[in-house]
């Protein structure tokens, strides 16, 4: 699912992109899905976009308690990343690892939270020092 997922994602990036005046050809394009479900794909576009992935099959770490309960014992996980540059000449690369763990991206012109400040940071080392409290009805 969480294949399906990326790789809308890149249809959409694509399909939004402004019309080309003539097609850009596809300098190079890899593709194997094997009947275990893993697969391996890579492209590479005549102006320079790049896109690759893996993936593999694994037993889920968290597997559903129960029978009824959603999710599966084996998940796919996915590795991959995509490079492109923008009209303003800005080069972008996106990395991501697709796990149990959510959907993971890596890339330089991601925004970053801001650093805890002092004071917080002090609070939040005090209070992991204290011992867990019994709950109080």
């Amino acid at each position: 699912m969480k294949t399906f997922i990326i790789l809308s994602a890149l249809v959409v990036l694509a399909a939004a992109a402004p019309p080309a005046e003539e097609p850009i050809a596809i300098v190079s394009q890899n593709a194997d899905a094997n009947a275990d479900g893993s697969y391996v794909f890579s492209y590479e576009t005549a102006n320079g976009i790049r896109a690759e992935a893996n993936g593999e099959v694994r037993k889920n770490p968290n597997p559903p308690l129960t029978k009824d309960a959603e999710g599966s014992e084996d998940i796919v996980v996915s590795r991959g990343s995509f490079s492109y540059t923008a009209p303003d000449g800005t080069p972008f690369t996106l990395t991501y690892v697709a796990d149990e763990n959510g959907f993971q991206p890596q890339g330089d012109h991601l925004p970053v939270a801001p650093p805890i400040p002092a004071a917080i940071q002090r609070a939040l080392d005090y209070l992991a020092t204290l011992p867990p409290q019994k709950n109080r009805k």
